[in-house]
């Protein structure tokens, strides 16, 4: 049984880093690719980035590129999103996900296994 989850989200100040990390069990990860998605209040749960896997390529939402960097360590079944320079606009519930796919991975719809999300919340 495939299982994700999340850890590392909380409550941080304008300006401030955080570090997502979502581990997974349950089966070999090494040929999947990872993504992170994000939903705010009221709105749609939207891409935020994406790690191939392979020869590794990553991708980022325009909001967040060059402030988010993700990372996977496949030894450890996890995948990392480092979140620096954090605005409020990130206030989100942020989620992983994982599936045995090369192309679309900015489509959630692509992905098999999610994880149960992690709360940020960037607030003065």
């Amino acid at each position: 049984q495939v299982q994700l989850v999340e850890s590392g989200g909380g409550l941080v100040q304008p300006g401030d880093s955080l570090r997502l990390s979502c581990a997974a069990s349950g089966r070999t990860f090494s040929t999947y690719a990872w993504g992170w998605f994000r939903q705010a209040p009221g709105k749609e749960r939207e891409f935020a980035a994406a790690i191939s896997w392979g020869i590794v390529t990553t991708l980022y939402a325009d909001s967040v590129k060059g402030r988010f960097t993700i990372s996977r360590d496949d030894a450890k079944n996890t995948v990392y999103l480092q979140m620096n320079n954090l605005k409020p606009e990130d206030t989100a519930v942020y989620y992983c996900a994982t599936g045995p796919i090369r192309r679309r991975l900015m489509n959630e719809r692509e992905y098999d296994y999610w994880g149960q999300g992690t709360q940020v919340t960037v607030s003065s």
